[in-house]
């Protein structure tokens, strides 16, 4: 494992810091355009006046040292899954730590598919409002180009989404350079407004925070609903660990982006104390008239940055969940030759444009869209503190004393925000919930299908075992050469060598039994990664085991590995696969319309032949019928 996989520093990581300023920082480093904004807006009724403002800025101020600060960068960026991080990754953590057959591990299982399907709903939200937020500049430096606000919105999108086909990997060395100057963009303007009117940094102090909550009730639960903006994109920070570690993550984060946000804060809430008519749009509000085009130039171009990171986040996950069974093989184009994380995945592309496009064309605005925002966000991390507290608790071992306290701060923190945003359930905020609930129950009835044709087919057929022993009773024809009967369960038959030897009557002289395993690890070890048993008379049985970051090759496996016995020859071995046919029946498996659902997705899914890379021109497939 590689140092940053593990957390330590190595010795030049400064490359890295400026990598993750790129990449893991876009999503809340694009947050000052519409925070404040939203906050003062007409929806929450609050005036800009300096108790407000200070009150704001302190809720702000605290949401970003608790949330992001202590309870990301200090404590779950140890929780890694061997250098992965990423609500999958923790899940994966945290059911080690328990008993297999624990209904405690069945639960968090649930939740880590949940917290997944919220994050694609943040996929579809955050190119929206981002890029949205960034175009609305035009309405400032003159108002009547704000007609063409959308237009142009739609526009950048389409190009980024357009783009995805391409990869990241060159466009990606100009990331962390462009965002270290918007970052220090964002310091400049705002230290400048900070030094003209320093009594803005009373803010830090709870106190005001506490007095703001005491004047005005639930109004001022109701503004977290704007607060929780300003710390959007901080579980990018954990979920982007195996690309960087977490020790250039940490100093990217103390040294650049904290600083920075802080002062960009600080200096709209001075620039709102000194005019209170730049409320409406205090981000743009810090700039110089003759910087305003350059700045909107500018502040696109991070926003693109931001939005392609999540995009690239969507992409990763998907495929941690496909390798881990939650979704069916989906066509996946590798968009890197050095690089094997980066990713493509055509149908989850499209998927985001149309709802992205949708998102646009029925909020108009980045205020509308700030009601949407927010729910699936502090929904993920509400489930990443779940999570992380039964860890705490179950292996790391942590004093009651120790844990409790902050599980209780970062809890009510999670839950406060949580729900003022939930109460914008019919201003939006339904959207990201619809969403994930429906992506919740695509991965769910994927993996409750597959178990039932699981055991439709084992429950048809027979054990290894009892299989090898009887066939020598009356031996078959043997035929030269090695077959590799690719199975799912290579504890009983494979369906393909049973109709093999149904219809053609022969065996092979070397007949292997292959499944492939997914870990719920990110790379599997050398030490884990093959299974073998000889089982007499010309049948092996062989695992071949990945972690679910890792490219289930299944012949580059076969030929690299060292898997006990004659080594394989490609040119002498053939693959043999079963392919289910499947049907629906009511009163059978799940509900007749998951059935169906659940079919439609079998029959669009990228056979598993070709997504563990095995030749054509080396394959024999088998049907067999599966009724579910």
């Amino acid at each position: 494992m590689s140092q940053q996989a593990q957390g330590t520093s190595p010795p030049k990581s400064w490359p890295l810091v400026l990598g993750a300023i790129g990449v893991v920082f876009g999503d809340i480093g694009t947050s000052p355009l519409y925070t404040l904004k939203e906050a003062f807006g007409e929806k929450y009724g609050l005036q800009p006046d300096p108790a407000n403002v200070l009150g704001i800025l302190s809720l702000v101020f605290w949401a970003m040292m608790l949330v992001v600060t202590l309870k990301y960068v200090m404590v779950i960026l140890r929780a890694d899954n061997r250098g992965e991080g990423g609500i999958l990754a923790l899940m994966a953590v945290v059911q080690r730590s328990l008993p297999i057959a624990s209904p405690l591990t069945y639960g968090i299982g649930l939740l880590g598919i949940f917290g997944t399907a919220l994050f694609f709903g943040d996929s579809v939200i955050t190119p929206a409002i981002s890029v949205l937020s960034a175009v609305e500049g035009l309405k400032v430096a003159a108002p009547g180009l704000d007609r063409y606000i959308v237009p142009v919105t739609i526009a950048v999108l389409l190009v980024l989404f357009a783009f995805q086909r391409h990869g990241t990997d060159r466009v990606g060395k100009i990331f962390g350079p462009v965002m270290l100057v918007w970052f220090v963009t964002l310091a400049l303007l705002g230290g400048a407004q900070v030094l003209r009117n320093p009594e803005v940094l009373y803010a830090v102090n709870p106190v005001y925070a506490i007095k703001f909550f005491i004047h005005h009730g639930v109004h001022a639960w109701l503004a977290l609903g704007a607060v929780v903006l300003a710390v959007t994109g901080g579980e990018a920070l954990y979920a982007d660990m195996g690309h960087f570690g977490r020790i250039p993550i940490k100093k990217a984060w103390i040294f650049v982006a904290l600083p920075a946000l802080l002062l960009n804060y600080f200096g709209q809430g001075a620039m709102v104390l000194a005019d209170p008519e730049t409320a409406h749009n205090p981000f743009y509000s810090l700039v110089p008239t003759w910087g305003l085009f350059p700045m909107i130039g500018l502040a696109t171009l991070a926003t693109v940055i931001a939005s392609q990171a999540v995009i690239s986040g969507a992409f990763s996950l998907a495929r941690q969940a496909i390798s881990l069974g939650y979704l069916p093989r989906l066509v996946l184009v590798h968009t890197s030759a050095e690089t094997i994380g980066q990713v493509y995945l055509p149908w989850v592309n499209r998927i985001l444009l149309v709802l992205v496009m949708i998102l646009v064309l029925t909020f108009q605005t980045s205020s509308n869209l700030a009601s949407a925002y927010g729910v699936s966000v502090t929904g993920s991390m509400l489930i990443d503190t779940i999570l992380l507290i039964i860890l705490a608790s179950q292996k790391w071992r942590i004093s009651p004393r120790i844990i409790w306290p902050m599980a209780i701060l970062f809890l009510t923190v999670d839950i406060a925000l949580l729900s003022a945003n939930a109460v914008k359930f019919m201003e939006g905020a339904w959207f990201p919930v619809a969403l994930g609930i429906v992506a919740f129950t695509v991965m769910r009835t994927w993996r409750h299908g597959r178990d039932l044709v699981r055991e439709h087919v084992n429950r048809d057929s027979l054990r290894i075992e009892h299989f090898v022993e009887s066939i020598m009773v009356d031996p078959p024809a043997r035929v030269s050469g090695t077959a590799v009967f690719m199975t799912p369960s290579n504890e009983y038959m494979p369906p393909a060598l049973l109709h093999n030897l149904k219809h053609n009557k022969v065996l092979h002289e070397r007949n292997v039994l292959l499944s492939v395993e997914t870990l719920n690890v990110p790379r599997a070890d050398e030490g884990e990664r093959i299974a073998y048993s000889e089982l007499g008379h010309g049948f092996q049985r062989l695992s071949l085991r990945f972690g679910y970051m890792e490219n289930p090759d299944v012949p580059a496996a076969l030929k690299n590995w060292k898997i006990p016995g004659p080594a394989f020859d490609a040119m002498d071995t053939t693959f043999f696969a079963s392919r289910e046919s499947l049907t629906a029946i009511a009163g059978e498996g799940m509900a007749l319309w998951r059935d169906k659902l659940f079919l439609v997705m079998s029959r669009n899914a990228t056979p598993a032949t070709e997504f563990f890379s095995i030749p054509g021109n080396r394959l024999v497939e088998l049907g067999t019928q599966v009724t579910i």
